[in-house]
C-alpha cells in the first residue's frame, strides 16, 4: 500500500464532493466500494486519484488509512464496505459540446431524477456497447453517489453530456444523421425497428410523465414494447431502457418462417 505522503485533508473535503458544488471545486467524485473502484482501475486507472481505506490492501495509488467511523462519516451507504476512491471529474460532462467521435448508439435521459435509474442506465449502456449518454439539466447528476453506486463504476466507460442544451446537441446529431427514436406507450411495437440500427439516439423519459412533446415530435420513430396491458400498466424505466438497448444489438431481423 502506498502510504500518501501528506497531511490527510478535513473530513469535510471528502463530504462536500457529495454535491455538485463541491464536485466541481474539487474536479473529483467518491466511488464507494470494492467492485465499482475496481472496475475504474481496470478501465481508467489514471483517474483514481487516492484511495481512503480501513485496510492494508495493496494498491498502486496514494491511500489514507481511516477508521471505520471515518468512512461512515464520508460513504452516503448505511454499511460502506471499508474503501472509498477520489476519482478525478471528467468536466466535459457539464460541457455544451458534443465529442470529436461520438459513437454509433447514444442515449438521450430526459428529466430521469431517480439517481439509481440513472446510474442503472448508464451501466446497461456500457453494456450493450452504447458510446455516449446525454442528460436533460433535470435528469439526476451521474456523478451523485448513488448514481455512481447504481453504474458500478461504469460512469467512466462512455462519455456524458449532462447540460440545459441537451436539445440542441441532439437536434445536432439528428443533423448527423443519427435517428432520434423515442421509446413511449403508444408507438409501433417491431422490434426490427432497434435491430442494429446505426446513428441511434434512444430517448427515454421521465418515470412519471414519460418524454416531453417536444421530444416525440421530433422522433424520427417512436417505438414501443409490446406487453400484456393487463398485467401491468407499464415498466420501470430502467427496465424498459434495458430491453430497447437489447434490442439495438441484434444484427439481423427476426424474419418469418418459410
Amino acid at each position: 500500500m502506498a502510504v500518501h505522503p501528506h497531511p490527510l485533508k478535513p473530513l469535510s473535503w471528502y463530504k462536500k464532493l457529495a454535491t455538485k458544488k463541491g464536485r466541481l471545486a474539487a474536479g473529483a467524485f467518491l466511488v464507494e466500494g470494492q467492485r465499482a473502484i475496481e472496475q475504474i482501475h481496470h478501465r481508467q486507472p489514471e483517474a483514481i486519484q487516492e484511495l481512503l481505506t480501513t485496510s492494508d490492501d495493496d494498491w498502486p495509488y496514494p491511500c489514507r488509512r481511516l477508521t471505520r467511523s471515518q468512512i461512515r462519516a464520508i460513504c452516503s451507504t448505511k454499511t460502506p464496505q471499508g474503501i472509498v476512491a477520489v476519482v478525478r471529474l471528467p468536466l466535459q460532462t457539464y460541457g455544451n459540446q458534443l465529442p470529436p467521435s461520438c459513437g454509433q448508439k447514444l442515449l438521450f435521459l430526459e428529466d430521469i431524477q431517480d439517481p439509481g435509474n440513472v446510474g442503472t442506465l448508464i451501466r446497461t449502456a456500457a453494456a450493450f456497447q452504447f458510446s455516449g449518454v446525454l442528460l436533460t439539466e433535470k435528469c439526476a447528476d451521474p456523478f451523485t453517489p448513488k448514481c455512481v453506486q447504481a453504474s458500478a463504476g461504469a460512469v467512466l466507460s462512455l462519455w456524458l453530456r449532462r447540460t440545459a442544451h441537451c436539445f440542441d446537441l441532439v437536434s445536432e446529431l439528428q443533423q448527423r444523421k443519427y435517428a432520434l427514436v423515442a421509446t413511449t406507450l403508444a408507438g409501433q411495437s417491431d422490434p426490427a425497428a432497434l435491430y442494429g440500427r446505426a446513428r441511434l439516439v434512444l430517448a427515454l423519459g421521465n418515470e412519471g410523465a414519460g418524454l416531453s412533446p417536444a421530444v416525440l415530435q421530433a422522433a424520427q420513430e417512436h417505438f414501443t414494447i409490446p406487453m400484456d396491458r393487463h398485467g401491468s400498466e407499464s415498466l420501470n424505466v430502467a427496465t424498459s431502457g434495458a430491453i430497447c438497448m437489447y434490442l439495438s444489438m441484434r444484427r439481423d431481423a427476426m424474419k418469418e418462417p418459410g
